[in-house]
C-alpha cells in the first residue's frame, strides 16, 4: 500500500514564495497592520524609552500589534507570544519576522495600561464612525476572574484577630513549658517562641494596613483582589470584571476591573456608557445582582432608562402560596394603588417612611424613603393564611420605594 510521502528533511529547499504571499488578502494580522499603521502612539502617551546609547528600543507600535494578536487568539502569556514570533508564519509577518523576548512583551504591557486602553476606546470610536453600534439599548454583566492571591492570604480582621487569639494561646502554653523544661528542650521551645513571635509580628503589620487603608480586606500576593462570590454562593479571591456591550452586532462598549461585587457597580458602568455614546437616549439592561436603590437612583438621574431584574425576596417576604406574592399584585397608575389577586385595592396614605439602609436581614440595601399600601379587606379575607402568615393582624403590606420601578 501507498502512502503520501513527505519531503526529506535533510535536503535544502528554496522557497517560491515570498513571506507576503502565504498571508491571505483576508487575514485577521493585514487588518491589525492596517489599524495600527493608522493611528499616531503619540496621542496614546505610550512609554518609549529612547536611549542614545546601547541597543535601540523596540518600535511600541510593533509590539501593539503582537499584543493586539495574542488578544484575538486567547493568547495572554508573554513566553508564549516569544515563542509565536518564531514559529507562526502570521505573527512573523505581521512582526517582520522581529522576536522580542518575554520580559519586553511583559513590560510593554505592564507600562502602557492607561495607553491600551485608550486603544480600546479608539476603537469603538471608529466602530461608531462606521455605524457598527446602535447605541440604542446595552446589556452590562461580569465575569469573575480568579486572582493568583490564595483564601489563605486574604484576611480581614475577624480571620486576623481568629490567628493572633491563636498565636496567643500557644505562646502562653509554650512559656509555661519552657519554666518547665530541661536544658535541651528549652532551646526547642525558645525556637518555637521566635517562630510564633515573629507571625504575630506578621498579622499586627496587616491590622495596621487594613486600618490604614480604611479597607475590610487585605490580600497579600494580589493587592487589589478581594475575596468575593463567584456561583452559587461559593467565593473565591478574585476580580470583578464589568462589561457593557452593544446591541446592534454585539460589540464590547466598556470594561472595568473592580474588586467588589456587583451590585455597587451599575451606576459607574452606565455614566460611562453615557460618555462613550455622547449620548444618554439608550436603554441598559442587567440582571438581578445589579438591583440596587442607590445605583437605580444614579442611573435615574444620568437620565438612562435601565431595565434590572427584580431578585427573589427573603423567605419572609414571601407568600405562601406564591401565587399571592408581591409581583402578582398590579400596580394602577391612576390611582395610585394596587390590585390584589382577589381583586381587593391596598392604597397609601401618601406618607414616606425612612428606612435604615442596612436592615437586619436584607441582601441589598434599601433605598431612604418607602410608602406602605394595605387594605382593611384582608381582616375577613377568606384566603389571608394563602398570602401572609400574620393572619391575625394587619394582613399584607406592599413597600413601594422612592427610586425603585413600579411592580407592573
Amino acid at each position: 500500500m501507498q502512502y503520501i510521502q513527505g519531503n526529506n528533511r535533510k535536503q535544502a529547499v528554496l522557497f517560491n514564495e515570498r513571506l507576503d504571499q502565504i498571508i491571505e488578502e483576508n487575514n485577521e494580522v493585514r487588518l491589525i497592520e492596517l489599524f495600527v499603521e493608522s493611528i499616531k502612539v503619540e496621542d496614546f502617551h505610550f512609554n518609549i524609552s529612547l536611549h542614545s546609547e546601547g541597543r535601540p528600543p523596540y518600535n511600541p507600535k510593533d509590539l501593539l500589534k503582537l499584543f493586539i494578536y495574542g488578544h484575538l487568539n486567547s493568547i495572554r502569556s508573554s513566553r508564549v507570544l516569544e515563542k509565536e514570533c518564531k514559529r507562526n508564519v502570521e505573527v512573523m509577518w505581521l512582526m517582520k519576522q522581529l522576536a522580542p523576548d518575554h520580559n519586553t512583551i511583559s513590560n510593554f504591557r505592564r507600562d502602557n495600561e492607561k495607553a491600551i486602553r485608550k486603544v480600546f476606546r479608539y476603537t469603538v470610536g471608529i466602530a461608531k464612525e462606521f455605524q457598527l453600534i446602535g447605541g440604542k439599548l446595552i446589556a452590562g454583566d461580569s465575569t469573575k476572574l480568579r486572582a493568583q492571591n490564595s483564601k489563605k492570604n486574604n484576611f480581614n480582621k475577624k480571620k486576623i484577630e481568629k490567628h493572633l487569639d491563636y498565636i496567643d494561646n500557644k505562646l502562653s502554653e509554650y512559656n509555661i513549658a519552657l519554666a518547665e523544661a530541661d536544658e535541651d528542650n528549652k532551646k526547642i521551645i525558645a525556637k518555637q517562641i521566635e517562630e510564633h513571635e515573629g507571625r504575630k509580628q506578621f498579622y499586627n503589620s496587616l491590622t495596621e494596613q487594613l486600618a490604614q487603608s480604611g479597607e475590610v480586606q487585605i490580600s497579600t500576593s494580589d493587592p487589589e483582589s478581594r475575596q468575593m462570590i463567584t456561583r452559587n454562593n461559593i467565593t473565591e479571591v478574585a476580580y470583578n470584571l464589568q462589561t457593557t456591550v452593544d446591541e446592534k452586532h454585539k460589540l464590547i462598549l466598556d470594561y472595568k476591573v473592580i474588586n467588589s461585587n456587583d451590585s455597587k457597580a451599575m451606576g459607574a458602568m452606565v455614566r460611562r456608557a453615557k460618555t462613550i455614546l455622547q449620548t444618554g437616549n439608550f436603554s441598559a439592561l442587567y440582571d438581578k445582582g445589579y438591583h440596587t436603590g442607590s445605583e437605580l437612583k444614579t442611573a435615574v438621574l444620568a437620565g438612562i432608562e435601565v431595565m434590572v431584574a427584580i431578585p427573589d425576596g427573603s423567605s419572609a417576604s414571601m407568600a405562601p402560596n406564591p401565587a399571592y406574592n408581591v409581583s402578582e399584585f398590579m400596580y394602577q397608575q391612576a390611582t395610585h394603588s394596587y390590585v390584589c389577586p382577589q381583586g381587593n385595592t391596598l392604597i397609601t396614605n401618601g406618607r414616606w417612611y425612612k428606612k435604615d439602609r442596612n436592615a437586619p436581614g436584607r441582601k441589598h440595601t434599601l433605598p431612604i424613603l418607602v410608602q406602605h399600601f394595605k387594605t382593611s379587606a384582608c381582616k375577613t379575607c377568606p384566603v389571608i393564611n394563602q398570602y401572609t402568615k400574620n393572619t391575625g393582624g394587619r394582613g399584607r403590606v406592599i413597600e413601594r420605594s422612592q427610586y425603585q420601578p413600579y411592580v407592573d
